[in-house]
Parts: structure tokens; C-alpha cells; sequence
């Protein structure tokens, strides 16, 4: 028997894809923490800024800055707005500096960056760019967790189910179907709960909204239904089946958020 035909081989190659795109997901959100580091005044300061706050109260903004000398300024505003940027100083707590972004409602953003100062100088952080962070509700583990867990398992399963679709001499309606049950529990029962804990919506996809995550998770499911209906009577669907496989993993090439619940400021 060839590896190919292996199916220890093909449920390694299926968790290898899907480890792979949960590394993806996870670095190219637009949630994802701005990193990195500057040198001003003969010190090396080191970042890390968050682009999300989930639960009540402030934004903390912490960077460590070890030199007693350099202060920093919090300077934002909301977003997308032109509004004036308000300047706060931030706070001396041992090695760090220690600011906050004022509490917004769900969905409501604020875009924001530091100015160092040391020696009469100033340097802008990050250098080029603002940072963009979003407010959202607290989701309680006992839903956000079993939502992540199934989604995962959903890309899995349907990674799987493309590789056994490959094969010609393969059905893989079993697994179609599992793929489909575990997509339906994560994506479109236990997404919208998500998403009305976090923005006060159930669905902002078609044809309510643009939300990427909520409209690729719907194509992924009707794929997987026109999948599972062209197999009734027994008849082999594997090219539908390697279709809706390739919709659902290129789903996951899509960042996580993208184009989703924002406040417009008035």
C-alpha cells in the first residue's frame, strides 16, 4: 500500500494543514497584537500593542521602558472619525509605562499610538503607522471556548474529507457529514452567540452585513449541503465534496474579523 493511500497518512497530512492554518489565523488577525522594537535615545524600547478589549472598563497600554528618564504620551481618538487626538500622559509603574483607552461600547474602535520623549526629543510608536484597536462584550468561556474547539474541528474534518475526496475509489460521505454537523454546532449555531455577546448581534453577514467571518462561514456551509445533496440515492459526489473542502481551507486564508462589527462614531 502506497503512503498516499495510508489513512494514518491522510489524518496526519489533515491535522499538519490544519495546525498550519490555526498558526496563520492566529498571526494575521486584525486583532493580533502589534510587536516590535525602537531604539531612541540610546534605549531599546520593546512594544507590544493590543488590538482588542473584551469585557468592561479601560484599554491598558503597557510598554517597558526601563529608563526612568523617558516619559510618554497615549494619544488617540476614535475611529473612523477626524477628530481632534487627545494627548494623556502616561504613568511611571517600576519599569513600565502605563496608559489607557477609554472604554468604548461593543463594536466601537479607537485608534491610537505613543509618543516617547526623552532629552527634549520625541519619537513616534510605532513609526509610520496608528494602531486600531476594537471594544467588544466579554463572551463566557463555556460558549467562545466550544465555538473555537468546533471550528477547528471543522476545518479538520473537512481537510480530511478533501484528501479522501481525491480518491476515486473513496466516499467520503461519512465524513461529508460529520464535517457538516461539526460546522453547523460551530459556525452557525455557536458563532452567533459568540458574536451577540461580543457586538450585541446575532448575524452580520449576508444580507445584513459584510462581516467576512460570518459570510465564509455561510459558503462553507451551503457547500457543504449542495455537497450532501448531490450524494442522495447513493450517488459519489467527490468532486462537490474536494470543492466545498477547498471552499471551507480557503475560508481560513481569510483573517479572522475582517470587515466586521464597527461603531460609527457621530
Amino acid at each position: 500500500m502506497s503512503l498516499l493511500k495510508s489513512n494514518t497518512f491522510r489524518w496526519v497530512l489533515a491535522v499538519l494543514i490544519t495546525l498550519g492554518l490555526a498558526e496563520y489565523q492566529r498571526i494575521t488577525g486584525p486583532t493580533h497584537p502589534v510587536r516590535g522594537e525602537v531604539e531612541f535615545e540610546n534605549v531599546t524600547v520593546h512594544y507590544k500593542l493590543a488590538r482588542s478589549q473584551g469585557g468592561e472598563g479601560d484599554q491598558p497600554v503597557i510598554v517597558d521602558v526601563p529608563d526612568t528618564s523617558m516619559h510618554a504620551l497615549l494619544v488617540y481618538r476614535h475611529y473612523p472619525t477626524r477628530a481632534e487626538w487627545t494627548k494623556s500622559p502616561m504613568v511611571r509603574k517600576g519599569n513600565q509605562l502605563v496608559g489607557n483607552l477609554p472604554h468604548q461600547p461593543p463594536a466601537g474602535k479607537v485608534e491610537y499610538y505613543l509618543i516617547l520623549e526623552k532629552n527634549n526629543r520625541q519619537h513616534k510608536l510605532p513609526e509610520d503607522v496608528s494602531v486600531v484597536t476594537r471594544f467588544k462584550g466579554a463572551v463566557p468561556a463555556f460558549i467562545l471556548v466550544p465555538h473555537i474547539f468546533f471550528m477547528f474541528l471543522a476545518l479538520l474534518l473537512a481537510t480530511r474529507t478533501g484528501i479522501e475526496a481525491l480518491d476515486k475509489n473513496s466516499n467520503p460521505r461519512k465524513l461529508a457529514w460529520w464535517t457538516l454537523g461539526v460546522l453547523t454546532i460551530g459556525g452557525m449555531i455557536l458563532g452567533p452567540i459568540v458574536q451577540k455577546y461580543a457586538f450585541g448581534a446575532l448575524w452580520t453577514g449576508v444580507p445584513f452585513g459584510w462581516d467576512l467571518t460570518d459570510n465564509k462561514t455561510l459558503i462553507a456551509f451551503l457547500g457543504w449541503v449542495v455537497a450532501l445533496w448531490a450524494t442522495r440515492g447513493g450517488r459519489k459526489a467527490n468532486i462537490l465534496m474536494l470543492g466545498a473542502s477547498l471552499v471551507t481551507v480557503s475560508g481560513f486564508l481569510i483573517p479572522h474579523s475582517g470587515m466586521g462589527s464597527e461603531l460609527i462614531y457621530e
